[in-house]
C-alpha cells in the first residue's frame, strides 16, 4: 500500500512559497498606512456630508459654524434653533467621529470653498492648515459625486 501524503520536501516548498507571498503582500499593505488613513478620512467626510444633508432637509439649513458638527448628535441650543431636529440625531453613534489622526474635523458654514454649502475637512497628519503629502488637508471640496453648492 502506498502512502498518500505530502513529503517533507513538498511541505517545505509550500511553506517557502507562502512566506514569499506573505512578505510581498505584507509589505504592500503595511507600506501604505498613510494612504489608508487618507482613504478612511474621505469616507468619513462623505458620511458626515450625508448626515449634514439630512439635517438640512429636516431643518432648512445646515448647522452654523458655531453649532458645528455637534449639531448632528445634540440639538443646538445656540444660534438658529432647529424646529424639526431628529430625535436621536443624524449619526449612527452618539458622538462625532474624529479623523484617523485623532483630530476633530473642521466645519465651516457657509464654507469658504463651498460658499452655498459648507466646508468639512481634516487638516491631515500634522493637524495644521495646508501641507503636502500626508500633511495635506482633505476636504469635501475634493469628494466626487454630490456637491454642496446648491
Amino acid at each position: 500500500m502506498k502512502n498518500k501524503g505530502f513529503t517533507l520536501l513538498e511541505l517545505l516548498v509550500v511553506i517557502v512559497i507562502l512566506g514569499i507571498l506573505a512578505t510581498f503582500v505584507g509589505t504592500r499593505i503595511m507600506g501604505k498606512p498613510e494612504e489608508a488613513r487618507q482613504t478612511q478620512t474621505k469616507i468619513q467626510i462623505q458620511s458626515l456630508e450625508s448626515a449634514l444633508n439630512m439635517y438640512r432637509l429636516d431643518n432648512g439649513d445646515y448647522p452654523s459654524t458655531e453649532q458645528g458638527l455637534r449639531a448632528l448628535v445634540e440639538k443646538p441650543g445656540t444660534g438658529t434653533i432647529p424646529r424639526k431636529w431628529r430625535d436621536g440625531g443624524y449619526l449612527d453613534k452618539p458622538r462625532v467621529p474624529r479623523d484617523p489622526w485623532d483630530n476633530e474635523y473642521a466645519y465651516l458654514s457657509p464654507g469658504m470653498r463651498n460658499t452655498n454649502g459648507f466646508d468639512l475637512f481634516s487638516y491631515g497628519a500634522d493637524g495644521q492648515p495646508g501641507g503636502e503629502g500626508k500633511d495635506a488637508d482633505i476636504g469635501n471640496w475634493e469628494s466626487e459625486g454630490e456637491s454642496n453648492q446648491q
